[in-house]
């Protein structure tokens, strides 16, 4: 009896030794990312991925597209080391990277083929060639119409619609339908919500945020044009409260059918085509981004990417899931259960060489079209000292944008007039430029006068 005792205990004791081993073994990597379609199926199929390394526990962070962003930047640039994958885009990844800030990836695993990402996206992401972002999807701007209301007006879509065009067919359709508005917008502020597409709208009108000099241009012509166009055209066809409304929440308008038009991420329509998500599915056409006669388009360049704090405990079992999260074979397991419309879309050639994507997706060749048409060198009608359609690749524009929004949504809701919001756009971009001593008699040097306003 006592010896079968001593079995016993010698037993659980294993046991016990054997589950924290297992413990101790296993790793954590925690995820921050941002809560739209595409990021919530990637965690829907995650559990494939840790079926394949179960020694990998995923613990995620999904956030707002604004409040990702700010809690993301607060952790990475001060070392938090809260997150070990972060979601960024292709505004972060070239400047986080250049102060340290991401590992660099550049040992994929085998079999990862770094070469079939986009061109355009892969240089957003990169530094002198390195990657250190892994794109998860990519995207430009393009228009999304309902067919059915088009046809009912006896309107025709051109491919390539102008903003003429546009305010026409909102008031056309405004008001046909009691529950349907004439154009759904971006109108939540933020760097990344209304100012996205009111850069690139300003982009077509031919504004600009700088001159060669850095000096701001906000109180020109072109951005009062722009300016009074979208607040009219929201004001006057669009949603109540639309200064609620960022891409998610105008990305269900649409679905349950309650906009005519819209401008906005070619991301977005997947999600418009699905019968399962959307009450407009077979009814939804698609054009390039509206232009005003200038040669530019309101179009943009965009990836979320996954990127790996430089900060993270545990880089090789990051940089094993963002491989498998942004890999051709996982394009092909969301394919396999969801459907080749429902892939990431904008990251891999190979992918607009899948004829079962060009059959399944109506809207692959106008993504590939606008993507490819995007030029982030070259953002404006006039010379500029910055690159990036949507942003200005400076570490201040992040504040300079989001104050910025914040005074055009106060002209969206009457609360000012449009003039007094540029006026005060000026003023603001300006304070915070000659903080960052940017101003000066010669065209500044961009990395000479980043690491300046880094140490001021």
């Amino acid at each position: 009896m006592q010896r079968l005792k001593s079995l016993l205990f010698s037993g659980i004791a294993l046991c016990i030794c054997c589950a924290a081993t297992l413990a101790q073994a296993q790793t954590t990597l925690t995820i921050a990312t941002v809560d739209n379609g595409d990021m919530i199926r990637m965690q829907r199929l995650a559990e494939r991925f840790t079926a394949a390394f179960p020694d990998i526990v995923l613990n995620w962070i999904i956030l707002d597209e604004n409040v990702l962003r700010q809690r993301v930047t607060t952790d990475i640039a001060t070392g938090g080391g809260q997150f070990d994958i972060v979601t960024i885009g292709t505004f972060e990844a070239p400047i986080w990277a250049g102060r340290g800030w991401l590992l660099p990836l550049a040992d994929m695993p085998d079999g990862y083929d770094v070469d079939d990402i986009m061109p355009a996206i892969r240089e957003a992401l990169s530094v002198e060639g390195t990657l250190y972002a892994a794109p998860f999807n990519g995207e430009s701007a393009f228009t999304m119409y309902r067919t059915d209301l088009f046809e009912q007006a006896g309107l025709e879509m051109p491919a390539a619609p102008s903003w003429e065009f546009i305010k026409q067919a909102a008031a056309a359709l405004s008001g046909k339908n009691s529950d349907v508005y004439g154009i759904c917008l971006r109108g939540k502020p933020g760097w990344g919500e209304n100012m996205a597409l009111l850069t690139a709208m300003a982009n077509a009108y031919g504004a600009r945020w700088f001159d060669m000099d850095w000096r701001p241009r906000i109180d020109s012509e072109a951005w009062s044009r722009a300016l009074n166009d979208y607040v009219s055209l929201l004001s006057e066809y669009g949603p109540p409260d639309a200064i609620s409304n960022g891409f998610s929440e105008t990305l269900e308008l649409f679905q349950r059918g309650q906009c005519a038009i819209w401008i906005d991420a070619t991301v977005a329509a997947s999600f418009l085509i699905d019968p399962e998500e959307s009450r407009v599915a077979g009814k939804v056409g698609f054009a390039l981004a509206p232009d005003a006669g200038l040669g530019k388009r309101s179009n943009w360049l965009w990836s979320w990417a996954l990127a790996i704090s430089a900060t993270s405990e545990h880089q090789d079992a990051a940089k094993r899931f963002v491989a498998w999260a942004t890999s051709r074979e996982y394009i092909e397991l969301v394919a396999k259960e969801e459907g080749w419309a429902n892939v990431p879309p904008g990251t891999r050639m190979s992918l607009y060489e899948t004829q079962a994507y060009l059959d399944a997706a109506p809207f692959a060749a106008m993504t590939l079209a606008s993507i490819q048409a995007a030029d982030p060198a070259r953002p404006c009608v006039d010379e500029v000292p910055y690159k990036g359609i949507q942003y200005v690749d400076i570490p201040e524009f992040p504040g300079i944008g989001t104050a910025v929004g914040e005074r055009f949504g106060k002209a969206l809701t009457g609360e000012i007039p449009t003039e007094e919001a540029l006026k005060n756009a000026q003023w603001v971009t300006g304070k915070v430029i000659q903080r960052a001593r940017r101003v000066r008699d010669e065209p500044p040097d961009r990395r000479s006068t980043e690491e300046t306003s880094d140490t001021e």
